[in-house]
């Protein structure tokens, strides 16, 4: 019996996409089979992130490809979680990446930005020839942005900017900063340049997941900045949890790439590696594996279409999303970790992606909200209790 190319295929998840969803799938796929596949076990092991493959991703249309206008290609938001899905099957690193230029750092100008700041940025971050990152955690305030230090106060009419931010995918990439910090009038953001004096970055070392991305901390001592640096539309903690919404959401679907990719590659290799006289495909013990690999893959990615169809009805909430995130990369680290015990000792190996992805997805899970935050999410929703306050 031939062995199943996709996993996902087992419901046929792909027949309730329309054409045009399944012909953007197939060319961020075709792109990344081509251009990334083949070098990502490498830039995990050397700890890079490829650069280079910037601008050919704004000229694919990817980056900050959900919004309209100024150069973003307007898709729906079930097409920018399936762009989402196939980045992240190659690494979680390449949809982090996207994710934040996109979701968070684009949305936030997209959302709370004048004319002018989006006039500025926009069609440069789309095309890929700037980078944006997003400041908001800190050593001290991850779970709980409304504790955070960094804090902005007018002199004349500058704002001054004082604090740290830690965690930031493309920080030491980034040409400009989305950076929320404390006011006399509520948590405002402000858009930083790269090169502004007082304004540094320290790239995080010693990483032992998400090594093809950049991450790092956010140091700013004295940052002046025009009042036309500040975000006019975003006033409190609305803001940033607006955006971290939107990343969420591409992170729903992207758990499932990652745990379609593990899937797939675990089915191939027990189709062909030999114990006792036959494929280790044929045990009843691997085939059990499989089929609850099988089904949670399959449900996961149900769960991300139909919230997706939700969010282009305009009808998504919060609590659906934490839903998204909490089940889907809970289940992608599952699959990722059974994957590897199909693969014997070879699943240590670079060679094989399982552990790395599940390594990549022990910071998925802890990023946009860790598994306790959605619960307790969750759990508010259930009950009309907010257990974190």
């Amino acid at each position: 019996m031939p062995v199943m190319t996709d996993p996902l295929d087992l419901l046929s998840v792909a027949a309730l996409l329309t054409e045009e969803e399944r012909d953007i799938q197939r060319t961020v796929r075709d792109f990344l089979d081509d251009r990334a596949r083949p070098h990502v076990a490498g830039w995990f092991d050397a700890g890079t992130f490829p650069r280079e493959l910037v601008p050919e991703l704004g000229k694919l249309g990817l980056l900050g490809m959900h919004l309209d206008g100024y150069g973003c290609a307007g898709t729906t938001a079930v097409s920018y979680g399936l762009a989402c899905l196939e980045l992240e099957a190659v690494d979680s690193g390449l949809r982090s990446f996207v994710s934040v230029q996109g979701s968070l750092s684009m949305y936030s100008i997209h959302r709370w930005g004048s004319e002018e700041q989006k006039q500025e940025w926009l069609p440069r971050l789309a095309a890929g020839e700037a980078i944006g990152c997003f400041g908001l955690t800190e050593p001290d305030a991850g779970s709980d942005p409304g504790s955070m230090r960094t804090r902005a106060v007018r002199d004349g009419g500058d704002w001054v900017l004082d604090g740290s931010k830690m965690w930031i995918t493309n920080g030491g990439l980034a040409d400009v900063a989305t950076v929320w910090a404390r006011t006399d009038e509520g948590v405002r953001g402000f858009l930083v340049p790269r090169g502004t004096p007082g304004f540094t970055t320290t790239d995080v070392g010693h990483k032992l997941s998400l090594r093809a991305s950049v991450t790092s901390a956010l140091s700013l001592d004295g940052v002046r900045l025009p009042a036309s640096a500040m975000l006019p539309g975003a006033r409190g903690l609305r803001g940033p949890l607006s955006c971290l919404n939107e990343a969420r959401f591409g992170i729903l679907f992207g758990a499932v790439g990652a745990a379609r990719d593990c899937l797939a590659t675990a089915l191939d290799y027990a189709d062909t590696r030999v114990q006792f006289g036959r494929p280790i495909g044929a045990f009843q013990l691997t085939q059990k594996k499989f089929a609850d690999m099988a089904v949670s893959l399959n449900t996961a990615a149900l769960l991300a279409l139909h919230l997706g169809r939700l969010k282009d009805r305009h009808e998504l909430r919060p609590e659906q999303v934490s839903v998204g995130k909490l089940n889907n990369v809970r289940e992608a680290i599952a699959i990722a970790r059974e994957c590897r015990t199909i693969l014997g000792g070879n699943g240590i190996s670079g060679e094989y992606p399982p552990l790395r992805h599940a390594s990549n997805l022990e910071s998925v899970r802890t990023y946009e909200g860790t598994d306790e935050v959605h619960t307790l999410v969750i759990g508010e929703t259930l009950t009309g209790r907010a257990a974190y306050r």
